[in-house]
């Protein structure tokens, strides 16, 4: 006789994706679950699996697991499989270099996929760059907002620091060696060179280094070159209402940078950064100046596109 109530087989196993925290650096903050975690896994999907059996070793464990890798070029065709396998009830952990899977790292496709298939998904918790550098950076912590890698290219760079000139909560990156004077300097054009910032780097490793100070003495320090892994802090804006300059001056901006060689496109670019608003805005203002009164229009489609 059936009630219609589920029953449930003891020797079924259930399947579940177990998202577990690596060490930014010192191994021995490596917890006794991700210890568990990885000792007790059907599959390990690893961002890097040579780091994985080097991180296994310096803990003194023995994988019995499969191991395959999963990083970003493959996340997206390994995330059905790996769904299929957690349906059929395999326990699959899933570790990245350093830190919390799926922040700015491979994960969240995975964790997206196995919720919608109704599946189990749970973590191990572990060390967090973003938490971590925010504690150590001195600036409020009371609310912040995560901003991952600013783009790499220079306009689409620019552009999204500019929109976040306004931002009141404290802004955490992540940038590479590479491009951080770039990034630095982008972020004083941004947010001016007075506004507090840190800048975090090797974070609980042998060199781990946490300079506090504004953004032009962080872009200048920067500039002599650095190492390792870094975490950049940036206080919020200071809530003072700020007054959009008038179009002349706007106007005035673009051609001043047109005469200095830059495009007209980049020049208003930069303007709109400058000042935080959208390009747009400085568009039409330089448009309608060049183009002289009763042309406030001019430059634009008959639905108001613009041409630049």
């Amino acid at each position: 006789m059936t009630t219609g109530a589920e029953t449930t087989d003891p020797s079924q196993k259930r399947g579940e994706l177990v998202l577990a925290g690596t060490p930014l650096g010192r191994v021995s903050d490596a917890s006794q679950g991700l210890k568990n975690a990885l000792e007790s896994a059907d599959l390990i999907a690893a961002e890097d699996t040579r780091r994985l059996l080097r991180l296994a070793a310096d803990l003194g464990i023995t994988l019995t697991a499969k191991v395959v890798s999963f990083y970003e070029a493959v996340e997206e065709i390994r995330t059905p499989m790996l769904v299929e396998r957690i349906a059929g009830g395999a326990q699959v952990v899933l570790v990245t270099d350093a830190g919390m899977p799926s922040v700015s790292d491979p994960g969240y496709r995975l964790v997206a996929a196995v919720a919608a298939a109704g599946l189990h998904v749970t973590s191990v918790p572990g060390p967090s760059a973003v938490i971590t550098a925010l504690a150590l950076s001195g600036l409020p912590s009371d609310r912040f907002t995560f901003e991952g890698f600013p783009p790499r290219k220079p306009g689409e760079r620019r552009r999204a620091l500019g929109e976040l000139s306004g931002e009141l909560r404290t802004m955490v990156f992540f940038e590479s060696v590479h491009r951080i004077g770039e990034s630095l300097d982008a972020m004083v054009e941004a947010f001016g060179a007075a506004r507090p910032a840190a800048l975090c780097r090797e974070l609980t490793k042998t060199y781990e280094q946490v300079r506090r100070g504004t953004l032009g003495e962080l872009a200048t320090w920067a500039a002599e070159g650095l190492r390792g892994e870094i975490t950049v802090v940036v206080a919020g804006a200071s809530g003072d209402v700020v007054t959009q300059p008038a179009d002349d001056d706007l106007a005035a901006q673009v051609d001043a940078l047109v005469g200095g060689g830059r495009t007209r496109r980049d020049a208003v670019d930069e303007v709109a950064a400058r000042h935080g608003l959208n390009r747009r805005t400085v568009y039409a203002a330089a448009t309608a100046a060049k183009a002289g009164p009763g042309s406030a229009a001019a430059g634009y489609g008959e639905h108001g596109t613009a041409n630049c």
